[in-house]
């Protein structure tokens, strides 16, 4: 079986989220299965600086944007053994960001990444690496099932191509002016709300669920939530046509990146049975952060985009009493400028208790995961969350909303104490995450029995094997959809 992964980000070459950790460590798992799988992102600013090899191979493509045609290099790669191939156009891709500054999102994402759809099945072509399966991922890469199934419908050379796409986040759609419609191709024929028309808008990742043979999005619970109003963003009528096609899998998450008795970023190293030096990566943390280096207080931590969606409209509105409780609590992202402005003058405020670094850095994030005693996710939606999974190696407890793939994932040890995980709760309100929080901090206070818990979640296994082997099923159940139904659907 042939599958080609794409995707905005694939780590290691560049990430901004779990995206990219998905996407880098599920080829690997794939591999290990036996599948010829490779893998395709753009070519963005920084990734030459990584020390990856660079081969430019002299496949050059041309995909018509509009009335335009817009000419890209293929420059070929690979990490852990698995090829890469970069789509070099520096006029959309060398930028500082991938798809927005602090101030706003890039004004041509439209062109950038319809270009970037068309560029996956250009190299296809180009390369003669023909998949089986092209596995797309999120509204970036969701106009590809699109373009397969109208401007290369007759193509010979990719009639045999099958498609997934998974959603890993429905809040983030691709919804454009509907005056880039020129910019497809297609024709306004597929401006219509059994297609591409959302509102009166253009919708990217509309268009790969209607065009897409299979989907999958990256909880079982979170499958169900998006045939919902509450949680479908507008979709859910789309997708409730579509449940029969509609498959959750869990994210695994690889363990030879996020393990504590291995991880180099770590100024000491532990295991199961050895964790007295989980007490050296807390106090560097608390170092890292500027805050007093105590190994009594309870140390939380959030790494995550500053959104309201992450549950930072939650955090803002209780920071003040959360400083009440008596813990330390840093937070690592970047997101919206509210709460950069509200976070920095809060960490002012509090600045033994509270801090806040502006940024991403995966040194810090795996820091982050082995000093910090409770790791606190107060979702109001997460599809899958990967933070929760590596805090549990880590035997940093999960503190977290029971939504998507969280309510999945970890077991609220106040519910069942002899299984219990972390803790949850439901009601996004502030006074139900501050009752939580108080939950962890009364067992926290019974050393033995919170002990307990840390080994508990430490023997959890969300390795990606599994989650692999989902995956190649879903791909056949691709590959069977599309011989079944032709190139029209």
């Amino acid at each position: 079986m042939k599958v080609l992964v794409a995707s905005p980000e694939i780590f290691p070459f560049v990430k901004t989220g779990g995206l990219a950790d998905v996407t880098g460590a599920l080829p690997k798992a794939l591999k290990t299965l036996g599948v010829d799988v490779r893998v395709i992102l753009p070519k963005h600013k920084g990734i030459e600086d990584l020390g990856f090899p660079m081969k430019y191979s002299n496949h050059r493509i041309s995909c018509q944007v509009s009335q335009s045609f817009v000419d890209a290099e293929i420059v070929e790669s690979e990490y852990e053994g698995i090829k890469a191939y970069l789509v070099e156009k520096d006029e959309y891709y060398y930028r500082d960001y991938l798809y927005s500054t602090p101030d706003g999102d890039y004004l041509d994402n439209a062109e950038r990444y319809i270009f970037f759809a068309k560029s996956i099945l250009e190299t296809i072509k180009a390369t003669g690496f023909v998949p089986d399966v092209l596995h797309c991922n999120d509204w970036e890469t969701a106009l590809s099932p699109v373009f397969l199934k109208t401007i290369y419908q007759n193509d010979p050379d990719l009639s045999g191509v099958a498609t997934l796409l998974t959603i890993h986040n429905l809040g983030y759609q691709g919804i454009f002016w509907h005056y880039d419609m020129h910019l497809l191709n297609i024709g306004w024929e597929y401006f219509t709300p059994e297609s591409l028309e959302f509102f009166g808008h253009i919708n990217f990742l509309k268009g790969g669920i209607i065009f897409s043979d299979v989907l999958s999005t990256v909880s079982k619970q979170y499958s169900r939530e998006i045939q919902t109003p509450e949680f479908g963003c507008g979709l859910d009528g789309i997708l409730t046509k579509r449940r029969d096609d509609l498959f959750g899998i869990v994210n695994g998450i690889d363990y030879g990146d996020w393990n504590p008795g291995t991880d180099k970023s770590l100024p000491a190293r532990y295991t199961i049975e050895d964790r007295a030096n989980k007490a050296v990566c807390k106090k560097a943390l608390q170092q890292a952060f500027d805050l007093p280096a105590d190994p009594n207080v309870p140390l939380l931590a959030t790494i995550s985009r500053l959104a309201d969606q992450k549950g930072f409209d939650l955090i803002s509105e209780t920071l003040e009493e959360i400083h009440g409780l008596g813990v330390q609590y840093v937070i690592l992202g970047t997101g919206e400028r509210k709460y950069h402005d509200l976070f920095a003058t809060l960490a002012k405020k509090y600045p033994r208790s509270f801090s806040i670094k502006i940024a991403y850095d995966n040194k810090l994030a795996h820091l982050m995961e082995a000093g910090a005693d409770m790791f606190l996710m107060p979702s109001r939606y997460e599809p899958c969350g990967l933070n929760q999974l590596y805090s549990l190696k880590y035997g940093t407890v999960p503190v977290v909303r029971g939504v998507g793939g969280l309510e999945d994932t970890i077991i609220d040890f106040t519910s069942s104490p002899e299984s219990g995980t972390g803790f949850k709760f439901y009601e996004y309100t502030k006074e139900a995450m501050l009752d939580t929080i108080g939950r962890a901090l009364s067992l926290y206070r019974d050393k033995k029995a919170w002990e307990g818990l840390v080994t508990r979640c430490m023997k959890e296994d969300f390795s990606w094997e599994k989650s692999a082997r989902e995956y190649v099923e879903l791909y056949r159940k691709a590959i069977a959809k599309h011989e079944s139904s032709g190139t029209d659907r």
